[in-house]
């Protein structure tokens, strides 16, 4: 198994796309970018201490490879929004990518010239950072989507059309 750390907006949002990709063995939601040591989500919400909300993505390179999970992650959120998707706003829900190493910052490039070449007139403000420390997010956030979120009125509005733009976008990369 290898790692991919992104940052697209809300964690529980692209955790639960990524529960449905091929290959994928397991996400954990978490808090990556910043200067607080063991962050809580109510400091990271409050943009104080510098993190993304993201996920940590586990996946099996025979299965999926690391240039196409950027591409799903890249196509199933708005990368040319500055600190924000849709209506959450703030530094905490900036579009980034954590390589951790240099093959993985080389796709991360890659990934990001792809999508610009692909959306004329758009430019992806998806930032390249890193290393940092990873720190996964408090039980609760974990799985949102299959059981708080099935509830939650955010969650209902923007979680269902990125999992129809995965299965529409990438149909060969969505699990049976």
């Amino acid at each position: 198994m290898e790692t991919a750390i992104l940052a697209g907006g809300c964690f529980w949002c692209t955790e639960a796309v990524f529960r449905d990709v091929v290959g994928v063995d397991a996400v954990q939601s978490g808090y990556i970018g910043g200067t607080v040591e063991n962050p809580t989500y109510k400091a990271v919400c409050s943009g104080s201490t510098g993190h993304a909300e993201a996920i940590e993505v586990r996946y099996d390179p025979a299965v999926i490879s690391y240039a196409d999970v950027l591409d799903v992650f890249m196509g199933t959120h708005d990368p040319s929004q500055l600190n924000r998707q849709g209506n959450d706003v703030g530094t905490q829900y900036r579009s980034a990518i954590f390589p951790l190493d240099d093959a993985q910052r080389e796709e991360a490039s890659a990934a990001i010239a792809r999508w610009d070449s692909e959306h004329p007139g758009e430019k992806a403000v998806t930032t390249i950072e890193g290393p940092a420390p990873w720190y996964p997010a408090e039980d609760y956030h974990q799985e949102y989507w299959d059981g708080e979120g099935q509830r939650n009125p955010y969650c209902l509005a923007v979680i269902p059309p990125k999992l129809m733009k995965l299965r529409k976008s990438f149909q060969d990369k969505v699990k049976g």
